[in-house]
């Protein structure tokens, strides 16, 4: 059983490598423009590897159980897999988007081309998140989230442009800066931990916690604002808004819909199941942190009601709703803690559908700013209520699946001891949702119904059904999870009992 983990991490790992070294060889004798044939074949190859990873997933998810030493990296750190409940959550959300933005790109990356470097790097990119997830310690989840964001650039530098190839190093030195600061605190974890090891409510020695306390504090401070980068939060924010309108639309969608949950699950392991939240209850590590979530949260919301890009609009609003999953994390209660691991689940949903409606109006219609979209549901009907439906979601409004978590976060805010952020928390987040509102359904709105009888396309053009499917089967997650929460609001309530 155990040794099944690393199947669906070598899998498309290799196919990956393949599929670059074939590139490779393509160049090497001139290279040529793939014919029909020869694309039919990369998207047979790539979606029968995307959708083998994803039932191993899923089942390894399903089984809930499993460990595997791989080697030792040096005495008493090995590179270790372990799957438990967060394990299950992200491996599983990280797969059903994968594999749904994946076959998505089947049809959109015809109008990018280079489908074999992109493939090649997104099969690899995926192999890798799932060792992140199923990643058993705190050096082997370091050692997948640094090769996470060195295979990821390449996809965000894909059309080779000028400002997609700064917006790579951008994103490369933002990624990198934070990941540093990640390694800083794990050499001060180590001497302090007895194990680096994840369990729940952490590994600290009390003893020498007693003695480190305030090193240790700065330590896991460190590891807040770094892995923050990649969640987008401030003053690491930067690199999002920068690199999502470059990058090809299905490279925005994981960029901001999955990758940057790899910063949430850093910073989850690192105060939940090492450090221990008790560690930075009432200290100024909390009150800083909550503090710059809902800097965040507030200057995302507001950046993207004022961004006429279609694209970076998203991406500023990335940056405020990944916060709201971090204000969660930050409030160090079970209430809380259960409404962030929510929003994490629902917002990879969420955010994927909004970038594949974007990709779709590129794609179809060549509009990139959100003053052209007007009368666009004339034209893409079904598109346009994909992105009504995730819209929603995004803002909060019930019975989507945006509600259930905002109302967690919310009521862990009011229950918690942390003075003013237990109003100030509501206040922001709700500022913040109207803020949603105000720059999401406009767009909506116009779209159905242009102003001053403004003359649109009345025959239906809608994408390929590779394209609209996905993106329809994401919008619709969307929706029931919000309608039948139940089973996932209990799963996650387990999780959260085991750290509290």
């Amino acid at each position: 059983m155990n040794v099944w983990i690393l199947l669906p991490v070598c899998l498309p790992v290799i196919a990956g490598i393949c599929l670059l070294i074939s590139l490779a060889f393509d160049r090497k004798r001139g290279g040529h423009e793939p014919s029909e044939e020869e694309l039919k074949k990369l998207h047979y190859i790539v979606f029968f590897v995307l959708a083998a990873t994803g039932v191993f997933t899923l089942a390894l998810v399903w089984a809930g159980k499993g460990s595997l030493t791989l080697f030792q990296l040096l005495k008493g750190i090995p590179i270790y897999f372990h799957i438990d409940g967060v394990s299950r959550l992200f491996a599983a959300v990280f797969c059903i988007a994968w594999v749904a933005v994946g076959i998505y790109a089947f049809v959109y990356m015809s109008h990018e081309g280079k489908e074999k470097q992109f493939f090649g790097f997104y099969l690899i990119v995926f192999g890798v998140l799932i060792a992140l997830a199923f990643s058993g310690n705190l050096v082997t989840m370091y050692l997948f989230y640094e090769l996470m964001t060195v295979t990821s650039a390449p996809l965000v530098l894909h059309n080779g442009s000028r400002e997609a190839i700064m917006a790579s190093l951008k994103y490369l030195f933002y990624s990198m800066c934070g990941a540093y600061l990640g390694l800083f605190a794990i050499f001060f974890l180590y001497q302090n931990c007895d194990t680096l090891t994840f369990a729940a409510g952490g590994t600290l020695n009390p003893e020498l916690a007693a003695q480190h306390g305030p090193i240790l504090l700065f330590a896991v401070f460190a590891a807040l604002i770094g892995f923050g980068a990649k969640a987008g939060m401030f003053p690491l924010h930067a690199w999002l808004p920068t690199a999502h309108p470059v990058a090809p639309s299905p490279a925005s969608a994981v960029l901001s819909g999955v990758i940057a949950k790899a910063g949430v699950l850093a910073v989850l392991r690192v105060v939940y199941f090492v450090a221990g939240p008790e560690l930075l209850r009432g200290t100024w590590v909390q009150t800083a942190w909550m503090s710059l979530t809902l800097l965040t949260v507030f200057m995302g919301s507001m950046l993207a009601f004022r961004e006429p890009v279609f694209k970076k609009r998203l991406a500023y609003s990335t940056v405020s709703q990944v916060s709201y999953i971090l204000f969660g994390l930050s409030l160090l209660n079970t209430t809380a803690f259960t409404g962030a691991m929510l929003h994490t689940v629902f917002h990879v949903f969420i955010k994927c559908t909004l970038f594949l409606t974007a990709g779709v109006f590129l794609f179809k219609c060549h509009k990139t700013r959100v003053d052209e979209l007007e009368g666009i549901g004339k034209q893409m009907p079904k598109t346009l209520w994909g992105f009504t439906f995730a819209s929603l979601a995004l803002i909060g409004i019930p019975p989507t699946s945006g509600f259930v978590s905002k109302w967690y976060l919310a009521q862990g805010a009011l229950e918690a001891n942390v003075g003013i952020f237990g109003w100030l928390g509501p206040v922001v987040l709700l500022t913040s949702a109207l803020l949603t509102a105000g720059y999401l359904l406009p767009i909506t709105m116009k779209g159905f119904f242009p102003e001053n009888g403004c003359a649109v396309a009345q025959q239906k053009d809608e994408p390929a059904r590779s394209m609209l499917y996905p993106l329809l089967f994401l919008s619709a997650l969307t929706v029931l999870l919000g309608i039948v929460p139940n089973p996932l609001i209990n799963f996650v309530g387990k999780i959260a009992a085991t750290v509290f």
